[in-house]
């Protein structure tokens, strides 16, 4: 088979791997193989998750996105920044452009520096409730931002267990069968806001999630009265804003903003991804 030509790219430290399939380079009934396999860490190119894009009819292109474990979620904020630089620096797409993902179409625009996509509206956001966690209550707030997230405020962001807790949350039975992400957040210094994330698909903490940002975002503006644009600082030191419209208790018109580096380009040779 020969090599699949790759960037590896990463959005405020979530990082992926990306494939222009626009001439279905990628072999398909292999393809959960090769995004386990790619995506293995020392053993391979490693990443949170792998992104292809493909043709369609209606937008620039479609993307499939794939977590680390092969799954298929609705919606990844910082991969879709990254699909947004690459179809830019390959000519796919101008810099404003509109593609196709399992949430819905995204809009984005591509700066020098940094990318801002346009976010699904969010549905089912919920605060102020308690969590069972092993006999004790944990006061969460849970919002569908692309993909459901639950967010916990807590006093220390150093002295969270995210993976243990994160793990918890992601299986609790209230949000069976297909789980929910974990997001953490507290005050920081000068007024920051920080956050770690435990993610579902990746099933570790990642150090930054686009989705996750999105929800801690719109349930602080709600419980807090917060204002647009909100600003959180990520497990990897780099800002993620989002910006949204308050109507009521309804958020809309809402945008992610943030980094969309290239790390670097190669091409993927079959005992790369071979178990």
């Amino acid at each position: 088979m020969k090599p699949i030509p790759f960037y590896k790219m990463s959005g405020s430290g979530n990082d992926f791997i990306i494939i222009d399939n626009r001439q279905a380079v990628v072999p398909e009934g292999r393809l959960k193989q090769l995004v386990v396999g790619a995506c293995r860490r020392k053993m391979s190119v490693g990443a949170d998750g792998m992104i292809l894009i493909e043709p369609s009819n209606t937008v620039d292109f479609r993307w499939r996105f794939f977590n680390a474990d092969g799954s298929l979620p609705d919606m990844c904020g910082n991969g879709a920044r990254c699909a947004a630089r690459f179809a830019f620096i390959h000519g796919i797409a101008d810099r404003k452009m509109a593609f196709d993902t399992l949430a819905g179409t995204i809009e984005a625009t591509v700066g020098e520096s940094a990318v801002k996509i346009r976010m699904t509206d969010p549905r089912n956001l919920k605060t102020g409730y308690g969590l069972d966690l092993n006999g004790a209550t944990v006061v969460v707030g849970s919002v569908n931002t692309g993909v459901p997230h639950v967010v916990t405020v807590v006093n220390d962001i150093e002295a969270i267990d995210v993976v243990e807790t994160g793990r918890l949350i992601r299986n609790h039975p209230d949000f069976a069968p297909d789980g929910t992400n974990a997001n953490f957040v507290a005050d920081g210094p000068a007024g920051q806001l920080l956050i770690r994330t435990y993610e579902r698909g990746v099933e570790d903490e990642t150090l930054a999630c686009g989705t996750g940002n999105v929800a801690a975002a719109l349930i602080l503006a709600h419980e807090r009265g917060l204002t647009s644009p909100v600003t959180l600082t990520t497990r990897s030191g780099g800002p993620l804003t989002v910006h949204f419209n308050t109507e009521g208790d309804r958020y809309t018109d809402v945008f992610l903003e943030g980094d969309a580096r290239v790390i670097y380009s190669g091409e993927l040779w079959e005992e790369a991804w071979l178990s």
